[in-house]
């Protein structure tokens, strides 16, 4: 049984991810989606033409990791795309945002996204795919958005490193590194606080950032940027001094 599991499935870019793999791929037996709004995933039902099977868990806690883990064990499928979308962020200082919702991120954006790797990797074949949702806001430090944009560097490290080990079974891990994308995630991130205006500026299309990163996937790209904005931005984090970038924001913030 071949399929694909796709984490965050509920709204944003992992419920994108999963309308466009079923669009370009026909070679899915089922589509194992995750997220905590079971309802939600119920929607896709009648958007596309391929079993759905639904894991309504909540990642940060071991005992719904577990239930993964034993419906892999007892399945065995032959995974081909593995996509965490999984994650959210919440702005703020570090001093100003509660315990729970900082240690909450990196449970969710660093741990999770680690253990359904680790977990899903042995079911994974030659000519796979991981596709992992960083953040341009792994290029640079973010204060103001200081947890986030470090599990997001964390991510992007992680699946660099992940992408040269498995070279040798020929499994392929892209990191996608999008600026602000209109979705959801900014209704959570902006309970705590608003995104400056240059990033409202340059928020993208969901859709285009997905269709890009999928192409990136299939080219067997280590990382995939949307647009000239972000491209760019990744190049002043490379050819600048992080202190000037951060002066910098500041001021346009």
């Amino acid at each position: 049984m071949k399929i694909a599991v796709v984490t965050g499935a509920s709204s944003g870019m992992g419920r994108e991810m999963i309308i466009q793999l079923w669009e370009h791929f026909d070679g899915f037996d089922e589509m194992w989606i995750i997220a905590r709004r079971r309802e939600r995933m119920d929607q896709l039902d009648c958007q596309l033409g391929v079993v759905l099977r639904k894991f309504p868990l909540d990642l940060t806690l071991d005992r719904d990791r577990q239930i993964l883990e034993r419906a892999l064990e007892l399945e065995k499928p032959e995974v081909k795309f593995l996509v965490n979308a999984a994650g959210f962020g919440k702005i703020g200082k570090v001093e100003a945002l509660s315990l729970y919702d900082e240690t909450d991120m990196v449970r969710l954006n660093c741990e999770a996204l680690c253990a359904v790797t680790r977990m899903v990797l042995p079911y994974m074949t030659g000519n796979s795919r991981i596709i992992q949702f960083a953040s341009s806001a792994a290029f640079l430090p973010q204060p103001g958005f200081a947890v986030y944009s470090a599990t997001k560097a964390f991510v992007l490290n992680y699946s660099r490193a992940l992408n040269q080990e498995l070279r040798g079974r020929n499994i392929y891990v892209t990191a996608v590194c999008p600026g602000p994308v209109r979705t959801e995630f900014f209704d959570i991130a902006e309970t705590t606080g608003e995104i400056p205006l240059y990033k409202r500026l340059v928020m993208a299309n969901p859709r285009r950032v997905v269709a890009k990163a999928i192409r990136d996937s299939v080219a067997g790209r280590d990382i995939s940027v949307y647009g000239v904005t972000m491209k760019a931005f990744r190049l002043l984090c490379k050819a600048l001094p992080h202190r000037w970038l951060l002066l910098m924001m500041e001021r346009c913030s």
